[in-house]
């Protein structure tokens, strides 16, 4: 088995919902069937693939069933975060009645495990959406309110991880976890504090934009950009083959 990443399919099959994003630049040009090959020729039905948020245009749970249909027949078990733009995103426990053979998994203020029992190692696949971090222009109380909330709900999923015995972690936001300076932030602290071993992350667009996301090691954990076009539409293995099954938290 292996665990890959990727972030900001931003589909939009659902009926009514016309959102191309061509427009955006040439990575998005065919994004949906460079996506779809890359994910088939790469991805087996064993692995895990974690994606981070923005999954659908659709405003409705209604409108994104085009697209989560669309994601759930392809090959592997899928773990999948909150983005800003996923305005459909309803209970947790709702989604996770959505289907019912054990390849989506719908992820909020829990955790996901991934248990090797021939190695017996567990990882605990932990995260949140994440919001702006303090430090960039503008921000407001508002943000701070949101920021801290989203905070909390990280340590809440980490926190299960580390009371499920996991062995190692990878951590998930959809927001980058610092500012377009780089400063720690909450997001950061908490990443070092429970021992993530690596963290993906998605949301930033565009060659001018990627630069402002962390990337490397900081503070004993590496970081990784993994959103569609910076990745240019291949999912990115972040952990090497192994056998395991997956459940959530």
């Amino acid at each position: 088995m292996k665990i890959f990443a990727i972030g900001d399919l931003h589909l939009s099959f659902g009926e009514g919902v016309s959102k191309p994003m061509d427009k955006f630049g040439g990575q998005w040009v065919g994004h949906t069937e460079k996506l779809q090959r890359n994910w088939t020729e790469n991805i087996g039905p064993e692995d895990v693939v974690i994606l981070c948020g923005d999954h659908s245009w659709g405003l409705r749970l209604d409108e994104a069933m085009a697209d989560l249909d669309w994601i759930h027949s392809l090959p592997g078990r899928k773990i999948l975060f909150k983005g800003n733009h996923d305005l459909w995103w309803q209970s947790i426990s709702k989604l996770n009645k959505l289907y019912e053979d054990g390849t989506m998994y719908f992820t909020q203020n829990k955790c996901s495990l991934v248990k090797d029992p021939e190695m017996g190692l567990v990882t605990a696949i932990c995260g949140t959406r994440g919001w702006t971090c303090p430090g960039v222009d503008g921000f407001s109380e508002h943000d701070k309110k949101i920021y801290e909330r989203e905070v909390l709900r990280l340590r809440l999923s980490l926190e299960e991880g580390r009371a499920a015995g996991a062995d190692r972690i990878i951590g998930v936001l959809h927001y980058p976890p610092t500012n377009d300076r780089h400063h720690k932030s909450g997001f950061t602290d908490l990443m070092t504090e429970f021992g993530v071993e690596t963290c993906v992350y998605g949301h930033l667009h565009g060659k001018e934009s990627f630069k402002y996301g962390l990337q490397g090691m900081f503070n004993g954990v590496e970081y990784k950009l993994v959103s569609l076009d910076y990745v240019e539409g291949m999912p990115q293995e972040i952990l090497p083959r192994s056998t395991a099954s997956v459940q959530e938290g």
